[in-house]
């Protein structure tokens, strides 16, 4: 093996490294929160975790996305650790498939299907039409499925390099005596776990294992001590994801470790015990790529198998190595793992949005009733929304921005546009509870009462800014487009109202039917409510607009305030004549 043959292995390292990085980036971005969304939504049953976890994990190709994942769903207090345990075990399982992939590289046979399997005859066929579908596709969708393809075809490039390159080792008689020091189980795992601990992922070791199978030199009895602590390193990549969680999913990471531990003990007892008595007859038989897919499957599968039963020990035994205090942590929905999977970051950042939207519209509610009747506990109540409310914006504003600056879809890029323009207003409307609150408490303290007239107005008016908000708010959190044109209209609604009560007071002011202070309050509170309607003009647009694709509000509202929108005239008046002043 010369200087240039190391030159080909490293190119074909690095090729296979960065296919694999690209085609599990593809399927991912393919999946979406489509089915990592499920995960939120397991029973307790860790056979239907471990099998959620299988397909989760099959179909993103990679073991260590999917733990780090089920880690900060267990950190957001989304999941139970007993849930978690079921994926985790899924998830050692699916990651098996990319090695039953790779054995596809050693087929050998002359018929036509035979050749046809082989990666070198259908990559090129892959590459081209990723290629195709990166360069003339419009939508993210193709383009991913492109991307994916393509890192599939690079993939097996550097796969072929890599075996091209090691086969003169076959001869090198120092290269053979290196590898039966694997044949120590101990020495085997080590290096296999620190590989593996290094490149972060236990598909591309295993790969790199079946490409120096190509030699001939490596054995049964030096790649299963090797693959087995492939598996025990992959655990490095959700140890080092729950630095800074909380114990919940500090304990998920563990379970990831202690699972990988006790199977390779278990699998190592076994084989070696049953060895000494049977003596298998492949122990010392060189093994190639589908032998190391097999190894690595069966493994995992009887790893699962032995100790699925035992889920509520594993959760135990987690427990006793991270121990409760009586310190209270408090579940954080927006984790720092998730900004690596957009579509359950985003989804994470809708949850904690609609709880904002919701909040807010209580809080308002809430207000408005302590105009009629003062009540301090209320008035308690809406002050810790409020402060509640600012910090909902502060961290979820912070988290998109951040998220922003992702490889994002344009779906996704959309979305959270939505977010971080919906999140002002719904913070705006917060504050406005509290200032109806402030005038609440100043006619209570002051013993300040409107007259007959002056209530039957502003009970018309708050009957308006309550559904105006009731719109705003459920048009955001169900995304309904029907709900959300009938914002603008209301709102309009209400901008008469207050203009018109503004009018009626300044006359009962001139002819001695209200006082100046009263007035004050009473234009207070109009002004407020108009305000109100204001923000849930601005969610109903945006989120009317964002689904037209378009932020140009202003040519939005321009244009149906012109009188060019028929429905919007016939809804204006319609809540006219529901909110008609007497």
């Amino acid at each position: 093996m010369d200087i240039f043959s190391i030159f080909q292995l490293a190119g074909g390292l690095a090729l296979f490294l960065y296919g694999m990085h690209v085609m599990g980036d593809g399927l991912e971005k393919q999946a979406g929160g489509k089915l990592k969304t499920i995960l939120e939504k397991l029973t307790a049953s860790p056979f239907k975790g471990f099998l959620l976890g299988a397909a989760v994990t099959a179909v993103i190709q990679s073991s260590s996305a999917t733990t780090v994942m089920v880690v900060g769903f267990v950190n957001a207090g989304i999941m139970k650790l007993s849930q978690a345990i079921g994926i985790i075990m899924g998830a050692n399982v699916g990651t098996t498939i990319t090695s039953w992939i790779l054995s596809l590289t050693g087929l050998e046979g002359d018929s036509f299907w035979i050749q046809l399997l082989k990666p070198t005859s259908f990559s090129p066929i892959i590459a081209f039409i990723g290629i195709i579908l990166i360069m003339f596709s419009k939508k993210d969708g193709k383009k991913d499925l492109g991307s994916t393809l393509v890192g599939f075809a690079v993939l097996m490039f550097g796969m072929e390099q890599m075996s091209s390159a090691v086969e003169p080792l076959a001869n090198v008689p120092e290269f053979t005596s290196i590898l039966l020091l694997f044949s120590n189980p101990l020495f085997g795992v080590l290096c296999g776990a620190v590989l593996t601990a290094v490149i972060q992922s236990s598909s591309a070791s295993v790969g790199i294992l079946q490409a120096l199978s190509a030699t001939g030199s490596v054995t049964f009895s030096s790649a299963i001590p090797i693959i087995l602590g492939q598996n025990i390193g992959t655990c490095v990549t959700a140890l080092l994801s729950s630095i800074g969680a909380n114990k919940n999913a500090r304990r998920a990471a563990v379970v990831h470790l202690y699972f990988n531990l006790i199977g390779t003990g278990l699998f190592l007892t076994l084989f070696y015990l049953l060895n000494s008595f049977l003596h298998f007859s492949f122990y010392t038989q060189p093994i190639d790529r589908l032998g190391i897919a097999i190894v690595h499957t069966c493994f995992n599968l009887l790893s699962t198998l032995t100790l699925l039963p035992f889920t509520k020990l594993l959760e135990k035994l987690a427990y006793l190595t991270i121990r409760d205090t009586n310190n209270d942590e408090n579940f954080q929905i927006l984790d720092e793992r998730f900004l690596a999977s957009p579509a359950v970051a985003i989804h994470q950042c809708q949850k904690m949005a609609f709880s904002m939207a919701t909040l807010a519209q209580h809080s308002l509610h809430q207000a408005i009733g302590l105009v009629g009747g003062y009540d301090e506990k209320i008035a308690h109540s809406i002050e810790e929304g409020e402060d509640q409310i600012d910090m909902y914006e502060d961290k979820l504003g912070t988290y998109l921005v951040r998220l922003s600056s992702k490889n994002l879809t344009m779906e996704e890029s959309r979305e959270i546009s939505k977010l971080l323009h919906v999140i002002g207003d719904f913070e705006r409307i917060g504050d406005h509870a509290v200032n109806i609150l402030r005038s609440a408490k100043e006619m209570q303290t002051k013993k300040y009462v409107f007259s007959d007239q002056a209530q039957k107005e502003i009970s018309t008016i708050s009957n308006a800014v309550e559904e105006i908000v009731e719109l705003a708010t459920t048009s955001f959190v169900e995304n309904d487009l029907y709900l959300a044109s009938k914002v603008e209209p209301l709102e309009q609604v209400v901008d008469s109202l207050k203009d018109e009560l503004r009018n009626r007071h300044v006359k009962r002011l001139q002819n001695g039917e209200c006082t100046i202070s009263n007035g004050f309050i009473f234009s207070d509170l109009i002004t407020n409510y108009e305000r109100v309607a204001d923000h849930c003009s601005n969610v109903g647009v945006c989120v009317l607009r964002i689904a037209e694709d378009s932020f140009d509000t202003h040519e939005y509202l321009n244009h149906i305030k012109d009188g060019h929108d028929d429905t919007f005239e016939s809804r204006y008046n319609r809540y006219k004549e529901k909110y008609a002043l007497v």
